[in-house]
């Protein structure tokens, strides 16, 4: 799915009950304007870790926080000191 679109995407996530984990924003975009529940998004800003060891190890050390509000609908936000979430749909 690499050479496909956010739409594209966002729609096979949806489809197949499946998480985002992206530093694109434009997700979040998606997930307001959409006013839908699922799928969830987990979100990488900018301050936080690139690395996709340093990534799997932060979602991996927070995943028994965020499980259950992820298969409720929300969007994850991971910073470099803080994690937010917001629960779906976003209004």
């Amino acid at each position: 799915m690499q050479q496909a679109d956010d739409e594209e995407i966002f729609d096979r996530a949806f489809v197949e009950g499946r998480v985002i984990i992206s530093a694109d924003t434009d997700f979040g975009t998606l997930l307001a304007t959409r006013q839908e529940t699922k799928p969830s998004v987990v979100l990488f800003r900018r301050s936080s870790q690139r690395k996709p060891e340093a990534q799997l190890t932060l979602i991996l050390l927070n995943l028994p926080d965020v499980a259950a509000i992820l298969d409720q609908g929300a969007i994850v936000v991971f910073e470099e000191n803080r994690v937010r979430t917001r629960f779906l749909p976003i209004v």
